[in-house]
């Protein structure tokens, strides 16, 4: 409701109007204060002045109020340009990190695929169910997947079934324990006193 509130504020109050009402608001007080001043009443206590008064003393109100509420909404503008602006900034920070990181990992990723691709044939996946399983490793849902590949979730469900049925395993989680099991950092093996980890190519 307050992000609204600020979204309507900034839309009304952060155009070119606001100075150029305040501005005439303005001109009405120094207008209203001359005419006074000229006129030299002989009493203060008359309606002509007390209209004169009136009108200066709504017209400054006025002027005040929505300075106030421009500046406030200059201000919430400002605040929520530097936070996307923050946003972005982290947002093409992480895009050039996972870059760089695809960039430097291009090889041995394109060796894992080949290497997943030869044990789906092993298996004897069918092209349904190596599009499937590669998706389900991907860390994708059935509904997901069914998405993706623009199939039902029974039919999905029904491939995956089969699929782990010929890997010899009972779900996703094996399956994925299957080729990420050996998986270690270079030297984790070493430093944990046990043999190291056998990496995919």
């Amino acid at each position: 409701m307050d992000h609204d509130i600020i979204t309507v504020e900034s839309d009304t109050l952060t155009g070119a109007w606001p100075p150029v009402l305040i501005g005439f608001l303005l001109l009405i007080v120094v207008g209203g204060l001359t005419d006074i001043a000229l006129d030299r009443p002989q009493s203060w206590f008359t309606a002509h002045i007390a209209v004169e008064v009136g009108m200066v003393a709504v017209s400054l109100s006025f002027a005040v109020l929505i300075f106030s509420r421009w500046r406030r909404s200059q201000q919430a503008l400002n605040a929520a340009q530097a936070s996307l602006a923050a946003t972005a900034r982290e947002l093409a920070e992480r895009q050039a990190e996972r870059d760089v990181w695809r960039a430097n990992a291009e090889q041995a990723l394109a060796g894992f695929g080949l290497a997943i691709d030869r044990q789906f044939t092993t298996w004897q996946f069918t092209r349904a169910e190596r599009e499937v399983a590669l998706l389900l490793l991907k860390g994708l849902g059935h509904k997901q997947v069914a998405a993706s590949l623009g199939r039902s979730e029974r039919t999905v469900r029904q491939q995956a079934v089969e699929a782990y049925r010929k890997a010899g395993v009972q779900g996703r989680s094996e399956l994925a324990a299957f080729f990420l099991a050996d998986l270690a950092l270079p030297g984790a093996g070493e430093q944990s006193g046990g043999q190291p980890g056998l990496t995919a190519s």
